[in-house]
C-alpha cells in the first residue's frame, strides 16, 4: 500500500520532477509498470470506482422485480446472451419493427433491470435491443448452448418467486413476445340455408417449447384465467408448436386489464 504522495509523484511529468528511474530507486516502485499497465491515474480514480462491475443479483440492491418479470419473458421468447470477450456478455432481445412501442418498452425494462447503457441495432424487419455486462448469465441462468426449445427451461427458486409475485407483468411479456389478441370468426349454417358469422376476441400464445408454454399456463392458473391448449400438427408455420388460447369472455376481459394492445 503506497501513500497518495508517492502515487501522485509517479504520474508527475518528468520535466516537472525526478525521472522515473530516480523515483524507482528511491521508493522501490516499478514506475513504468504503474504508469502504463495496471495503475489507475489519480485524475480518473473516482471514475474508475464508479465502474466497478455491478450485478443486480449479486449486490444488496436487488432486482426491479416488476421489470424483471417482463424482461424474463422477452428473453425466453426472443432473446439470447452472446459472448464478446474476456467474460463480457451481451443480452439481445429481437423486437419486430411492426410494434415500435414494444421496442421502447423493452428498452425501458432492460434499463430498469440493469442500469447499463442500452442500445439498438437495426436489422431487416426487426430491431435488437442490447446491453453488455459480465453478469447477464447471473440474471438469466437459463442461458446455455443450443436452442431453448431443444433443452429444458426451468426457473430457479428466486425466479419462480418473482414470477409468482409479479405474474401480470410476466404474462404481459409472454403475450408481447409470442402472443397476440385477435378476433375469432365462426361461420354457422342456419336451418334456412343461410350462414351466420359469430365474432369474439381471444388471446393466443404460441411457442415450440413445452417448458415455456408450461410457464405461461402456470401463470394463467395463478391469475384464475381459463385457457385451452393443444399442439398444432397441420399448420406449417406452427407445426409441433404448443398453442394456448384464451377465449372465454370473462378471461379475455381479465387479460385486457393488464396486457393491453400491441402498438
Amino acid at each position: 500500500m503506497r501513500s497518495r504522495e508517492i502515487v501522485d509523484e509517479t504520474f508527475r511529468p518528468e520535466t516537472r520532477g525526478p525521472t522515473g528511474k530516480e523515483i524507482a530507486t528511491r521508493s522501490d516502485i516499478p514506475v513504468r509498470q504503474w504508469r502504463y499497465e495496471n495503475r489507475v491515474h489519480p485524475g480518473t480514480e473516482a471514475e474508475h470506482v464508479t465502474r466497478v462491475p455491478y450485478c443486480p443479483r449479486c449486490s444488496e440492491e436487488g432486482l426491479d422485480e416488476e421489470a424483471y418479470a417482463y424482461l424474463l419473458r422477452l428473453y425466453l421468447g426472443d432473446g439470447y446472451i452472446g459472448a464478446i470477450s474476456k467474460g463480457v456478455s451481451y443480452l439481445s432481445i429481437a423486437c419486430c419493427d411492426t410494434w415500435p412501442g414494444l421496442i421502447e418498452e423493452c428498452e425501458k425494462a432492460m434499463a430498469r433491470v440493469f442500469p447499463k447503457s442500452v442500445f439498438k441495432v437495426h436489422r431487416e424487419g426487426c430491431t435488437e435491443v442490447k446491453a453488455t455486462s459480465k453478469h447477464w448469465p447471473c440474471v438469466f441462468p437459463q442461458h446455455g448452448p443450443g436452442r431453448k426449445h431443444e433443452r429444458r427451461i426451468v426457473l430457479e427458486p428466486w425466479q419462480r418467486r418473482i414470477v409468482d409475485e409479479q405474474t401480470e407483468p410476466f404474462v404481459r411479456g409472454l403475450i408481447h413476445s409470442d402472443g397476440s389478441r385477435l378476433t375469432n370468426r365462426v361461420r354457422k349454417k342456419l336451418p334456412d340455408g343461410g350462414v351466420r358469422v359469430y365474432e369474439y376476441p381471444r388471446y393466443q400464445f404460441v411457442n415450440v417449447s413445452s417448458d415455456i408454454a408450461g410457464l405461461f399456463t402456470h401463470a394463467l392458473d395463478r391469475l384464475d384465467i381459463a385457457w385451452r391448449a393443444h399442439v398444432s400438427r397441420r399448420e406449417p408455420r406452427h407445426r409441433n408448436a404448443h398453442i394456448v388460447s384464451i377465449s372465454r369472455k370473462d378471461a379475455v376481459a381479465r387479460m385486457d386489464t393488464f396486457v393491453g394492445p400491441k402498438y
